[in-house]
C-alpha cells in the first residue's frame, strides 16, 4: 500500500499573475501575459489534483500582487505549523496576506529569523524523515537549521547550478538583486514521488549535492536536464499513488509509470512565462 501525500492543498487564482518585475529569468516583461488562459491552466490543474483525490483549499490571490498565484512561496506548512517565507521585493506584499489565510486555517504560524530569504515549500520539500531544503538564490542556508529545529526533520542542505552571465559569471537579478538560477527553488530540480522515492535532475545540482543525493539510502528517477527545463519536469505534485506533472516530459512520464504510479498531465503554458508550473501553484497543508 503506497503512503498518501499531499491530501489537502491551498491554492488562489490567476487573476492577477504578471510578470512585469522579472524576478527569475524565465520572466520576460516584453511578453504579454494571458490572465484568461492562465486562469484556465489554473483551472486544470485544480480539476486534476481533485481526480487524484486532492482536497483543494482555494482563496483569491493577493490584489497587486503578480505571482500570487504561486502558493507554495507563502510558507512550509507541516501538520498544525505553518513556516512563513521572506520573499524577494516584488512578492513582499504577499507574505502578510499568507499569513491571513494560514491563520484562518487554524496553523500556528512561525516566523524565520530576521534578514534572512526563505522559499517556503518551494524550496522545502519534505520526504519521510528528510526535507530537502534549497540555498543560494531565494533561500538563505542559515534558516536550514531552524528548520531543522522547528520541525523535527533531518535537512538536507542542497544547490542548483547558478545562471552564469557570457563571461562565466554568476547573475544577479536585475529586479531582486538576488543571485539567480534557472533552479531558483529546489522544486524545479527535485520531486518528491512517495516517501521512499524522488524524482531529480543530476545536472541541475552542484557537484556536493550532487554526491548528498546519490548517497541518501532512498530510490530515485533521473530525470534529464532538457525535461527539467523545457518540460518543467520536477514540478509536479504526487499523492503517492497518482501524480500530477506537465505534458512536456514523456521520459520521465514513463520512468513514473513504471513504479506503478498513476500519471495525469494537464498542458501548461501560459503560467510558465512566470518561471511557475504545477507544484508552484500548491501549498501541501497536511
Amino acid at each position: 500500500m503506497k503512503a498518501h501525500i499531499n491530501q489537502t492543498v491551498l491554492m488562489s487564482d490567476a487573476r492577477n499573475f504578471d510578470d512585469s518585475a522579472a524576478i527569475n529569468p524565465y520572466m520576460d516583461k516584453s511578453v504579454a501575459i494571458n490572465r484568461t488562459q492562465a486562469q484556465y491552466e489554473h483551472d486544470e490543474i485544480q480539476a486534476a489534483l481533485k481526480d487524484a483525490g486532492v482536497n483543494v483549499i482555494q482563496v483569491p490571490s493577493p490584489a497587486g500582487c503578480q505571482d500570487g498565484v504561486y502558493t507554495a512561496n507563502w510558507a512550509l506548512v507541516q501538520g498544525n505549523t505553518a513556516i512563513l517565507s521572506r520573499l524577494p521585493n516584488a512578492r513582499k506584499n504577499e507574505e502578510a496576506y499568507a499569513e491571513h489565510v494560514l491563520k484562518a486555517l487554524g496553523k500556528k504560524v512561525v516566523h524565520v529569523p530576521k534578514d534572512l530569504h526563505f522559499s517556503g515549500q518551494g524550496d522545502a520539500l519534505p520526504c519521510g524523515k528528510y526535507l530537502f531544503a534549497g540555498s543560494g538564490y531565494r533561500t538563505d542556508k542559515k534558516v536550514h537549521k531552524f528548520l531543522a529545529t522547528a520541525l523535527d526533520l533531518e535537512v538536507v542542505s542542497l544547490q542548483t547550478v547558478p545562471q552564469l552571465d557570457e563571461a562565466g559569471e554568476p547573475v544577479i537579478n536585475a529586479s531582486s538583486g538576488w543571485p539567480d538560477s534557472f533552479f531558483y527553488d529546489i522544486d524545479l530540480a527535485l520531486a518528491v514521488l512517495s516517501p521512499d522515492l524522488i524524482a531529480w535532475c543530476p545536472e541541475a545540482f552542484l557537484p556536493e549535492s550532487q554526491e548528498k543525493l546519490r548517497a541518501l539510502p532512498i530510490r530515485k528517477i533521473e530525470v534529464s536536464l532538457e525535461e527539467a527545463m523545457s518540460g518543467f519536469a520536477c514540478n509536479l505534485v504526487s499523492t503517492g499513488q497518482t501524480v500530477v506533472m506537465g505534458v512536456n516530459a514523456p521520459l520521465f512520464k514513463a520512468a513514473v509509470e513504471a513504479e506503478g504510479l498513476k500519471v495525469i498531465t494537464p498542458e501548461i503554458n501560459e503560467l510558465l512565462k512566470g518561471g511557475g508550473y504545477i507544484r508552484c501553484t500548491t501549498l501541501t497543508l497536511d
